[in-house]
């Protein structure tokens, strides 16, 4: 991630305040937060899903917070490397979805808010995102086809933005097909995976142009976690039971069925649900149907989570940013998970025509 920022920067895309290289202690810390202010995150360099990550809000918590970041980074990728980034308070995380092939054709397909997170883990993803001005739609994408250019990039990519206002400023680039990335296939009608296939094969890309988005899809992630009070705390086990949904609009993916078991030494996805619809409202209507019918017996699961988030009417409203869930939405109220079913490795439904 080092290393892409100083791309970035050689590719003229916009920045939020960072150091360029990789820290070599608390002292850092300080006379970064001395010239741009707190909080200030430390991240790994090799990291991702929010691992090797601490905010600093004051100079007094540099020193433990360093170290805990470089601990973790050290444990789950092997390299204690960190930089430093100013933290935005009041940020959405939007990204674009890249797609270039070896012919020196590139594209991007349109835009996902991805704000909602937990411990800088995405819960609820939705394309388009909402809320955005064209123009800004417009410099996002010319920035990360600038992005993507610039070093020659091949396949399906991410390129992920913070955005305050009319402004963006880059995150990160993830060289891979997203978990979210159905809801790009749902609103502009085709095939990423299809894509990045035959694009590895040395074909010429079929999308040929940005793609304007047909509508509205929203994704809610099926982890197995204990989500009461907002704790979010990894719950393997067996599930007992596993039954998608059936319904307008709704798209199952899955990685496990009825008797498989969730081991606690990887992620605990278990599937997405996926709703489509000709507007928001739509999907956010079928998506809770969706939720409500979805079974899933023997663990429990973030399905009471994703309920209380598009239910709320600041996220109805599009009024949230990156630390909207984890201050605003209380989990105290929800009911227990009904033991409705959860998961039938069903293959997804058609993607809608454009």
């Amino acid at each position: 991630k080092v290393a892409a920022r100083a791309v970035a920067i050689a590719a003229e895309v916009p920045l939020a305040p960072g150091s360029r290289d990789a820290i070599s202690g608390a002292g850092d810390v300080v006379a970064f937060g001395a010239q741009h202010g707190y909080p200030i995150l430390v991240k790994a360099s090799a990291g991702g899903g929010g691992r090797g990550m601490r905010l600093v809000e004051s100079e007094e918590q540099a020193e433990e917070a360093v170290a805990a970041a470089v601990r973790e980074a050290t444990a789950a990728f092997g390299n204690g490397e960190v930089y430093l980034e100013r933290y935005l308070t009041s940020a959405r995380h939007v990204e674009v979805q890249v797609f270039a092939d070896k012919l020196g054709n590139t594209v991007y397909v349109g835009d996902r808010d991805c704000s909602v997170q937990r411990r800088h883990q995405k819960l609820v993803e939705e394309s388009p995102a909402s809320g955005l001005s064209a123009e800004l739609r417009a410099a996002m994408g010319a920035a990360a086809v600038r992005l993507a250019e610039h070093v020659g990039y091949a396949g399906a990519g991410t390129v992920e933005f913070l955005v305050e206002g009319e402004n963006f400023y880059f995150l990160e680039m993830n060289t891979r097909i997203q978990v979210e990335h159905p809801v790009t296939e749902m609103v502009h009608g085709v095939d990423l995976i299809a894509e990045q296939i035959k694009v590895a094969a040395g074909e010429e890309l079929s999308i040929r142009d940005s793609l304007v988005p047909q509508g509205a899809a929203i994704e809610a992630r099926i982890n197995a976690e204990d989500v009461a009070d907002g704790r979010f705390l990894p719950a393997p086990g067996l599930i007992e039971e596993l039954k998608a949904p059936d319904g307008e609009g709704l798209r199952f993916d899955a990685g496990y069925q009825s008797g498989d078991e969730v081991l606690p030494y990887y992620d605990s996805l278990i599937g997405k649900l996926i709703a489509y619809g000709p507007d928001r409202e739509t999907a956010l209507a079928r998506l809770e149907k969706g939720l409500q019918q979805l079974l899933v017996r023997g663990v429990p699961t973030t399905v009471p989570a994703s309920l209380a988030v598009i239910r709320h009417e600041d996220f109805k409203s599009a009024q949230f940013t990156t630390r909207w869930l984890e201050e605003k939405v209380d989990f105290s109220e929800e009911p227990e998970e009904e033991p409705l079913a959860r998961l039938l490795a069903l293959a997804p439904l058609p993607v809608p025509a454009r």
